[in-house]
């Protein structure tokens, strides 16, 4: 499916507030460690938000749990890409891939090309969503992974772009991370990768038609733009969270609609298919 055709990249669900702040009840059937961690959160209501048919372009850890858990769930023909160039994977529980150049990527694919053809799909709008991280957020989705400080002198130097820049520039995105006031600031140190940019219609304007941070998944709640400011607001708060919380560990406002519901919880079969994926935690503890 080509992403200009405005398919919605959307689906996550709500539901009112239950009890407990991650899993449903009967959690302890699941594992000896029945609570859901940060990092399991993150996978799953990141697997919610994508849609079955989508080609998403995936790294390891968070993103690649997302996409493989959704593909075992209700996304049985969504396609993963690879950086490294591989189209279609399908990962074996148990056995995720380090890097996107491991040959464990390969198991079931459909191609493997290289990473500048990869692109190219991008560019010509074949790829529905991508996956990004970052250091810093700001309110407007532009991401820096690039380093803390100043230009000249910074006080970190972080691992940089890699394909980040042009996922951010060609695709819509989701981002995943954890919610500290530290990593949603007011203004990055550096826009590694642009989302709205300054809000309004500077990303258009400045050349990137397409694309844009739609929506951002934390163990605090579900976050997208608002249309006309694309400043970001509460899409969602997961049960037991409250405004004050956000505000807490967020840099800037938040806008607020009118009603803020509350996620579905996490399910046994979600932290049952995570875990299988992952039994040595690698990723997910």
């Amino acid at each position: 499916m080509n992403r200009r055709t405005g398919r919605s990249s959307w689906s996550g669900s709500a539901s009112p507030s239950l009890s407990r702040r991650w899993a449903g009840e009967g959690a302890s059937t699941v594992t000896d460690r029945p609570e859901a961690t940060a990092a399991e959160v993150l996978a799953v209501y990141s697997a919610r938000a994508l849609q079955n048919g989508q080609v998403v372009f995936a790294g390891v850890g968070t993103p690649l749990l997302a996409a493989s858990l959704a593909q075992r769930l209700d996304c049985p023909e969504l396609t993963i890409l690879f950086e490294g160039g591989i189209i279609g994977a399908w990962v074996e529980d148990g056995r995720l891939p380090p890097s996107t150049n491991d040959q464990r990527c390969t198991r079931l694919s459909r191609m493997v090309l290289g990473s500048s053809e990869v692109m190219l799909m991008m560019q010509r709008g074949y790829v529905d969503i991508g996956f990004l991280g970052g250091a810093q957020i700001d309110a407007y989705g532009n991401l820096n992974s690039s380093f803390i400080g100043e230009t000249a002198s910074p006080r970190v130097r972080l691992p940089g772009s890699g394909g980040a820049n042009d996922i951010g520039s060609l695709t819509d995105y989701i981002v995943s991370m954890r919610h500290e006031r530290r990593r949603f600031v007011p203004k990055v140190d550096f826009i590694t990768t642009p989302g709205f940019l300054a809000g309004g219609t500077s990303r258009g304007d400045n050349g990137l038609p397409y694309g844009g941070c739609r929506l951002v998944v934390t163990d605090l709640g579900l976050f997208d733009f608002a249309p006309e400011t694309r400043r970001m607001r509460a899409r969602a708060l997961h049960a037991g969270v409250t405004r004050d919380e956000v505000a807490d560990n967020t840099g800037f406002d938040v806008h607020w609609p009118d009603e803020v519901p509350v996620t579905s919880p996490v399910t046994l079969r979600e932290l049952e298919i995570l875990r299988r994926l992952d039994p040595e935690r690698i990723f997910i503890a």
